[in-house]
């Protein structure tokens, strides 16, 4: 699953620290700008700090809760 082609659905994210997306996320859309926390596909979690509106490319099987300030987040399948 790579970046070099669109999005085929999207879902609104609200972060959890215990649940998962539905499916891994192709990459995440920003609504407002913060920081966001995620879980990678690996397992291994990250914080991204001062994130801007917009796509931030990264796959992910969830987005914590702890550590995200960032709002309006849609995670593209």
């Amino acid at each position: 699953m790579g970046f070099d082609h669109p999005a085929t659905g999207s879902i609104a994210v609200s972060p959890s620290n215990s649940a998962d997306l539905v499916k891994f996320c192709r990459a995440l859309y920003v609504g407002v700008t913060g920081d966001i926390a995620v879980m990678l596909t690996d397992g291994s979690t990250q914080l991204f700090l001062n994130v801007p509106v917009g796509i931030l490319p990264v796959q992910c099987k969830r987005v914590l809760s702890t550590g995200t300030t960032a709002t309006g987040i849609v995670a593209l399948l």
